[in-house]
């Protein structure tokens, strides 16, 4: 982020660092999704502040910011919103649900029904809500940060692979280390924090910026890097379905903006590995039930980086 000093990329991320400490992988990643226009799933236990970091995200933005708490009585509608009819005017008026937002946080999404899940996901890849034969377009800005606890299984409704696919990077935030957690309690509370922040971006300079980072240059050495390494997920024996081609296109895209981010010309091998397990790792249907836990997930992808040949540095550098 060095290269960035003095505009606004890096005045968002010392915004979001002011409230999440020592996290800066996880800032990063954020960042890379945002400027993807894509959406965000944050499987972590609570308390680990998934919630302050959509928050501080809306408001280093100044965007809309909507929160739904998923429970298995949510409907479809209190999401998408419906249709009132008005004895006066003798017609229906659209009563826009919480969808419309720039930022929408869908707190424990595991926790909604699948018929609720689905319209919340089918916005999410529409970026519009079809009723009654109308189409409502949402925000250009929309971005959903689901989170889910990865632990607690009871009451839930685990996303189907094909929904989870929807999410261009899943993350984890992770416990403090021993200073950070000092910092947490010595320091102001984090929602005190967080009502300080101002906006630091527009949203048009986000725009911008999203322009910039998809132009970062991605030599053709890496663009059979990166196809290698989504085809060794279809044919890794521990794998029973492998990624489809939306996620060698989201780990593409990934690379070119997470480079951007730390301020290089081109895309290096190193890069694409820090983002394959974040953004495949919930694109895969395993055979063995433990390859779901981190841990196990990000010894299969040593395994799996290992099974493909790397480009030589030097040799992905721009051509001239």
């Amino acid at each position: 982020m060095s290269s960035h000093s003095n505009n606004p990329i890096q005045s968002l991320f010392n915004n979001l660092s002011r409230v999440i400490y020592g996290k800066n992988e996880v800032l990063l990643f954020t960042l890379t999704t945002l400027l993807c226009r894509g959406h965000l799933l944050i499987e972590d236990v609570p308390g680990l502040g998934k919630t302050t970091l959509a928050k501080s995200l809306a408001r280093s933005l100044d965007m809309a910011f909507n929160r739904i708490q998923c429970t298995p009585d949510l409907m479809p509608s209190d999401i998408t919103g419906i249709n009132v009819y008005n004895s006066e005017e003798h017609r229906f008026h659209f009563l826009p649900g919480p969808v419309f937002t720039d930022i929408l946080l869908a707190d424990e999404i595991n926790r909604a029904t699948p018929r609720t899940q689905s319209a919340l996901l089918e916005a999410m890849a529409e970026r519009s809500v079809s009723l009654d034969r109308k189409i409502h377009s949402l925000s250009a800005n929309f971005m959903v940060i689901a989170t889910q606890n990865p632990v607690e299984s009871a009451g839930t409704y685990p996303l189907p692979e094909a929904q989870l696919d929807r999410f261009f990077m899943r993350i984890g935030l992770g416990y403090p280390d021993q200073a950070e957690e000092i910092r947490i309690l010595t320091d102001q509370p984090h929602r005190q924090a967080l009502q300080q922040l101002q906006p630091v971006m527009t949203p048009d300079q986000l725009q911008q910026f999203s322009l910039h980072a998809g132009k970062t240059q991605l030599d053709h050495r890496l663009y059979a890097y990166i196809t290698d390494l989504v085809r060794a997920t279809r044919e890794h024996p521990s794998v029973r379905l492998g990624s489809s081609p939306r996620g060698s296109l989201a780990l593409a895209a990934a690379s070119k903006a997470y480079a951007f981010l730390a301020g290089k010309k081109f895309v290096t091998p190193d890069i694409v590995q820090k983002l394959i397990e974040p953004v495949l790792g919930h694109r895969l249907i395993f055979n063995d039930a433990h390859l779901y836990q981190p841990d196990a997930r990000a010894q299969f992808f040593n395994d799996l980086m290992s099974r493909v040949v790397v480009p030589d540095h030097a040799e992905t550098a721009p051509e001239r």
